[in-house]
């Protein structure tokens, strides 16, 4: 199933796409696609949506979750990617905080920062958490998993890396969280851990990967975290990028305003941003 939220930033309606890939409303049924809906999805189970009235045109997507409490990513979740960034593939996941202030709907803008010079791209495979986890194992993990869906997990490296402390000042500028543009539920996606990843800037592919490649599948990653914090439904995880990421080309190559980014995974759909400059 796929959900979705649909209309202006601030005022999104719940949706669902249908088998013809058309927009209808779920606020018929839920208030937003928030975590009291998503800790317990049973009310999908005899959904219709050829039964639910049709959303004419083509409205802007939101983030396909609502009030988002914690977007946690992993590092360097790709032998690939941590090579092409002189780094080695650590022996525990790396952890670090995205603000959910950065976070926008798959099509919306992304805005280079002001100052800065090394903005890049990752696509990345997110979880939707839906059951509380706490000290889960892995063979319980996705039980507690609400969905899936695609980030592109924007990232300014100078403020990453060059500027003292943890990554998270390099990760959570104002729009660097595109996150949909779906919700695809569990039960549609038979194994995470085998879905094409791709990303093209100006037509050029750049990321060619498959969730495959992944040093920590998601059933580790929701499990070591639920040692650490108590996962919320409606929270986030991005798993990591596979190679292809600008800082890695040599010389290194960065995002300018201009620049139209399209990035999508196996099943869970496409997003597409311009790029432009903080006004």
């Amino acid at each position: 199933m796929k959900l979705l939220r649909y209309g202006p930033v601030g005022q999104e309606r719940p949706g669902i796409l249908d088998s013809e890939g058309k927009i209808r409303d779920l606020s018929g049924i839920v208030d937003d696609l928030e975590g009291k809906w998503l800790a317990d999805l049973s009310w999908t189970e005899s959904l219709d949506p050829s039964t639910l009235p049709l959303v004419e045109g083509t409205p802007r997507l939101g983030p396909c979750v609502a009030g988002t409490g914690k977007f946690i990513c992993i590092g360097l979740n790709f032998a690939d990617h941590a090579a092409e960034s002189g780094m080695e593939v650590p022996p525990e996941p790396v952890i670090f905080m995205k603000a959910t202030s950065a976070i926008i709907g798959p099509n919306d803008d992304v805005v280079i920062p002001r100052g800065s010079t090394a903005t890049d791209w990752e696509v990345e495979l997110g979880i939707v958490i839906g059951k509380p986890a706490k000290h889960v194992s892995q063979k319980e993990a996705l039980d507690h998993v609400a969905g899936y869906c695609v980030i592109n997990d924007v990232s300014e490296r100078d403020f990453q890396t060059k500027r003292s402390g943890q990554w998270t000042k390099g990760k959570s500028c104002d729009t660097f969280g595109p996150v949909g543009p779906w919700l695809v539920t569990r039960d549609d996606i038979s194994d995470p851990q085998n879905l094409k990843m791709w990303l093209k800037v100006n037509g050029e592919t750049m990321q060619n990967g498959s969730s495959a490649t992944m040093v920590y599948g998601v059933a580790h990653v929701v499990s070591y975290l639920s040692d650490f914090m108590t996962l919320h439904p409606g929270d986030i995880i991005s798993t990591g990028t596979p190679p292809g990421v600008g800082q890695g080309m040599k010389p290194p190559r960065y995002l300018k305003a201009g620049d139209v980014v399209e990035l999508g995974i196996e099943g869970l759909g496409e997003q597409r941003q311009d790029v432009r400059s903080e006004g």
